[in-house]
């Protein structure tokens, strides 16, 4: 039996990378997912390819009157929301002693005050239905630290931080949340920020002890157990997903 047979599922960010690989994995597993991007063309796109009734919209997820427009479309259109997995993301490597704070604002609206909005827009209504899973894609950089990602770091353990508290706040509705972290992925962010570099790739492989890159299918098969009922007892969580890079 599918585990997510009948559930309404939001997935930001899901025109590419892990985001398709998200929503194509909670497709699989019978979710009817709403597939949002800041590019309608990938959005539609991969709604198209997952078929089950999914729909894309284009959402910016740093304003909250596209979030707002959004949550609202989807409830009038499935009358609730049982799963939100908030995936958008952006970066720009480098030392943070050149860095532009322009780039600080990009990066932190997209990465922080993305999960904000959607949460603040899906909570309420998990919260009345009495049931609902939030899952936030972090990264092991708010974990641990990454060089040349220090306001990613923040933003991302900001993330952290914040799944842990509305954890605590929703368990009352019979809502969990949780934070996946992955590690080095092989996706078009990680290429834009160097990870086409011959050189940083092979060292990244040869630090990971599973000896590969992740792929978008690894970090989709943690997020569909999560957004599932197999995990209703599980909340407040962080969950590395890096090959064995970072251990815990």
């Amino acid at each position: 039996m599918d585990k997510l047979s009948g559930k309404i599922a939001i997935v930001t960010g899901a025109g590419q990378g892990i985001g398709r690989g998200i929503a194509e994995k909670l497709a699989a597993e019978g979710a009817t997912v709403v597939v949002t991007d800041l590019n309608e063309d990938t959005a539609l796109d991969t709604a198209a390819g997952l078929g089950g009734g999914a729909v894309g919209l284009h959402t910016d997820v740093t304003s909250r009157e596209s979030v707002d427009a959004m949550v609202a479309r989807v409830r009038e259109t499935f009358g609730r929301v049982d799963v939100l997995v908030n995936n958008a993301g952006w970066d720009k490597a480098g030392p943070f002693t050149a860095s532009d704070p322009a780039d600080w604002d990009r990066v932190i609206q997209i990465n922080l005050y993305g999960v904000l909005n959607t949460c603040r827009a899906v909570l309420p209504i998990m919260a009345e239905q009495g049931s609902g899973s939030v899952v936030n894609i972090a990264s092991d950089a708010g974990r641990v630290g990454s060089s040349g990602e220090a306001v990613y770091s923040a933003a991302k353990g900001g993330v952290i931080a914040f799944t842990k508290a509305i954890a605590r706040e929703m368990a009352r509705h019979q809502v969990n949340a949780n934070a996946v972290c992955p590690g080095p992925a092989d996706t078009a962010l990680f290429a834009s920020i160097g990870g086409d570099d011959p050189k940083l790739r092979a060292a990244l492989t040869r630090a990971i002890p599973f000896r590969r890159l992740a792929q978008p299918r690894d970090l989709a098969n943690v997020v569909a157990f999560l957004a599932s009922g197999e995990a209703d007892y599980i909340t407040g969580q962080t969950v590395s997903v890096s090959g064995g890079l970072t251990m815990s």
